[in-house]
């Protein structure tokens, strides 16, 4: 059978990658929630991880990080892959987090939540930020200590001491709210900072910038806008985020 003549289009321009953990229920669906006025093309691939999280299961990702990557379409040409752990990055260290990643894809830039998280902050001119996350203090101390490293100051802090990421994906956005307020009452800080992929945050950072007249980040919110600025693509009104962000 002879086959039918057909043309091919070019590539497709804001071509990004996840690579999410295969115990997170939230980052997938909070990154197809912001992106779609862009016209962004997201593919997703999983990393097998501990159903804990602990300094342990972290190091144990390393192995498979590359492989994760080499389950991506390759014939897609990507503007941008996204580690999507941000305790995994301080833990693993982000240089080593993207080299691993870019031996299994071609992409023309890697990122991740915590390196998205110093950018912004970095934008925003931030020097001292509270953090709220979900983790026991060795996975919860390094993620503080990378901010340290990176320039911005970790001033207070809050964990629930949950290493369970099934109980994580589950921690009620009210008590992530009033987390973020018992931080925030403390003063001393420039903006707030929630951490993890798994924490349900996309419905809380708009009202809370608002009620605490600060900044509120958190891990999907930052690695969602650092893809689009690395892709050279602006940043929709489906993702919330401080003025000094929309702007830059």
């Amino acid at each position: 059978m002879r086959g039918f003549p057909y043309d091919l289009d070019e590539p497709p321009r804001g071509v990004l990658g996840l690579i999410s953990l295969h115990v997170d229920e939230t980052v997938e669906a909070d990154l197809r929630c912001y992106l779609p006025a862009t016209g962004a093309k997201l593919h997703v691939t999983r990393l097998r991880s501990g159903d804990t999280l602990t300094p342990g299961s972290i190091a144990g990702m390393k192995v498979g990080l590359t492989a994760a990557a080499q389950l991506l379409p390759p014939a897609a040409h990507f503007d941008v892959i996204a580690y999507a752990c941000t305790s995994g990055t301080a833990l693993l260290g982000a240089e080593e987090v993207h080299g691993q990643v870019a031996a299994g894809a071609t992409t023309a830039a890697v990122t991740d939540p915590l390196t998205a998280g110093l950018a912004a902050m970095h934008a925003l001119g931030l020097k001292r930020i509270g953090v709220v996350s979900p983790y026991v203090a060795d996975v919860s101390e390094p993620l503080c200590a990378a901010f340290d490293v990176g320039g911005v100051a970790v001033t207070r802090t809050l964990s629930f001491g949950e290493e369970e990421e099934a109980r994580v994906a589950r921690i009620a956005p009210a008590s992530i709210a009033a987390a973020a307020r018992e931080v925030a009452r403390g003063g001393g800080i420039e903006g707030l900072f929630l951490s993890c992929t798994n924490l349900r945050t996309a419905d809380l950072l708009g009202p809370l910038t608002a009620e605490l007249g600060l900044p509120v980040l958190a891990s999907n919110q930052v690695l969602a806008w650092h893809m689009l600025k690395l892709a050279g693509l602006p940043a929709p009104d489906t993702l919330p985020l401080p003025d000094g962000l929309r702007q830059g």
